[in-house]
This record gives C-alpha cells, structure tokens and sequence, in this order.
C-alpha cells in the first residue's frame, strides 16, 4: 500500500524549514514553502518555480500541497456558489498531519462562495458531519465522520475558482469548529499571519453553538469575530432543539461572553433561526432582549430552511419583522438575514456533503 503523502498545507515556515533541510534543500526553502503555498496559493509542488526541478522531485516523494479539485460545483440563481470536496479525515481532535493512512476516513464536505457587491465570502466547513446532533440541521444529522486538517480547511480556501477574490471568511459550514479547536486555530493562525493569507482577523467569523472551555481559549487567543447559535433564549425549548444546552447552558456562555469587550473592532453576533409556532413570539423576544441588555452585540434571525421529517416551518415575514423590530426598539440589535442558495441546498442548516447528481 502507497503511504499517504504528507500535506504542506497548514506549516508555518519553521516547519517548511525543517521540511526542507530534511529533504537536502537549504534552510530558506521553508520561506519560499510559505510563499508558493499562502501568497501565490499553488495547487502542486511542480508549480514551486525558484525550487530546483530535483528538490521538487525530493519533497514530491513525501509531500504534497493538500489541494483537492471539487468533486462538484453547483450554482445558484443568486450567484452563490456550493462546492464538493473529498477529505481524509481524523475522529481524533489533535492536529492530524501525521496520523497513519489507517486512522483517516475518506468523506466529502462543502464550502459555499456567497457573492455580495465587491465581497466574496466563504463559508468553510471544518468537520465532516457534527457531532451535536441539532435536530433542524442537515449536518448534524448525517453524524460525526471526522475533524478536517487544517490543511483541508484551507485547501477550501485555495480550491474554489474564487481563491484570489476572496474577502471574507466564516466557520459556518459542516461541523462545530469549537470541537476541532486545534486545526481550526492552526487554520486561523494560517489565514492572519503576515507570513500567511495576511488577512485582518475583522475578516474571519467563528461560529458556535457555545462549545465551553473551547469557546474561552477562542477568544483569548484570537481577535476574530464571535457568531453564537441561540435558536431559543428558554433553556427546556433549546435543548428540545440543541442537545448541547444540557452540557453548555445558553445562559452559562452569555456569562463568558460578557467578560470580554465587544465595543471595538472585534463582534459578537447571535443566530436565531425562525420556526414559526416554536421561538417567534412575544415571549422568545422579550425573553432575548432580557439575556442581551448591555451587551454589545447583533442578533440575526434567519429563515428556516425546511428539511425532510421536521415538524416546523418558518415564521412568514410578517412575524419575522415585527420580532426584529421588538429587538430594535428595545435596545438590542437586529436584522434579518438574506438567505442564500437555498435552492442547491447551500443555505444555513443544508449543507449534507453529497454528491451533486
């Protein structure tokens, strides 16, 4: 059996140095490593010009960048862009770079490219499949099949036909990233050193459903953007919806929350899918404007995507206003959320990692 190569995605320049003095080749190869892979973003080591054709050879043997083609792309009426990819994944939590062909699990995710004037996000998967088991999810309910590298999380980044147009960034597609704490981190680190993608941290968005301590180590050790899945502010109706309420209570991450300071540069926003009949009356508003006064922060409802064999429907347009302007006229915050790619099934809560057909 051929070894699995191993993927250059994700090493910082001390680790391509040492990866190149290994392979024979000088020290400063590392540094030239780093250029061809975050600032000319290259899908193959062949294409590492100023390394001579027998140190490519030579690092080929053992390595490779980490970029796969889409298996699929599919397109939206409104230009969003949802793209299939193969991954080896690990169901360990440590970085999995050097983990045994054995240990790895073949599956595929998705990253969706959302258009908006002159931004281009992308929404970036870091497991295949979740672990959390959200009842109104599409991810969580295919199960947990595996953390993605940080080389596959960014391979998303370089892959996609837009990598060089690419302004934004959020951790919203398949998987809680808290729960792959250490390659989403390395992947971050990645994206905002100077020696990387060179993005300000104002460019990236975490978000999750309130992964405690994970969530504390986020936002101490990164200045990036904060989104938190609340769906509900009563804690019987989340958990009825949200597993993850009865290990990390809503009302037990707002307290974290509140000890950082969201008045600058660096937000904190709140998600709130609308279901009608279940979380889109007087008393869910109320109840929200209660857990957020003082807190510097954006609530942001979003439609409900409907998927097979889940009892609710969206709250119709009508309520969904009145419910925003309740928040607003009350000191909290709050827009609806414009859905995008509903129809390929690239909208929030959709995204399945299957096969285009």
């Amino acid at each position: 059996m051929t070894a699995e190569k191993i993927k250059l995605l994700g090493k910082t320049p001390d680790e391509l140095m040492a990866i190149a003095i290994e392979a024979g080749l000088p020290g400063f190869t590392g540094k030239q490593l780093a250029q061809w892979l975050y600032v000319k973003r290259v899908r193959s080591i062949d294409e590492m010009t100023n390394i001579s054709k027998a140190g490519r050879e030579k690092l080929s043997e053992r390595y490779e960048v980490g970029v796969s083609a889409p298996l699929g792309v599919a397109v939206s009426t409104d230009g969003t862009k949802k793209y299939l990819f193969p991954v080896s994944c690990s169901r360990s939590s440590a970085l999995c770079a050097y983990e045994r062909e054995s240990d790895l699990e073949t599956s595929a995710i998705e990253a969706v490219m959302i258009p908006d004037d002159d931004r281009r996000t992308l929404c970036v998967s870091s497991q295949a499949g979740c672990k959390m088991g959200c009842r109104f999810c599409m991810t969580g309910r295919q199960g947990f099949h595996g953390n993605l590298s940080a080389a596959d999380i960014l391979a998303q980044f370089i892959a996609v036909d837009e990598c060089h147009e690419l302004t934004n960034a959020v951790f919203m597609g398949m998987g809680e990233p808290l729960d792959n704490f250490e390659n989403v981190m390395r992947a971050i680190e990645v994206l905002t050193a100077d020696w990387g993608f060179g993005w300000s941290p104002k460019r990236i968005t975490l978000s999750s459903i309130g992964v405690l301590p994970k969530l504390q180590r986020y936002l101490e050790e990164s200045r990036c953007h904060l989104a938190i899945s609340v769906h509900n502010p009563f804690g019987d109706e989340r958990e009825s919806m949200m597993p993850v309420q009865n290990a990390f209570p809503l009302q037990e991450v707002i307290r974290l929350i509140r000890q950082y300071d969201f008045s600058g540069q660096r937000r904190v926003s709140f998600e709130y899918t609308m279901f009608a009949g279940f979380n889109d009356d007087k008393r869910h508003a109320d109840a929200l404007i209660r857990l957020f006064s003082g807190l510097e922060c954006r609530v942001n409802l979003i439609r409900f995507h409907k998927i097979p064999d889940f009892p609710y429907d969206t709250s119709s347009d009508i309520v969904m206003e009145r419910f925003r302007d309740r928040l607003n006229s009350n000191g909290v915050t709050c827009t609806i959320r414009s859905s995008r790619g509903e129809d390929i099934l690239a909208a929030c809560g959709m995204l399945a990692g299957q096969h285009s057909k």
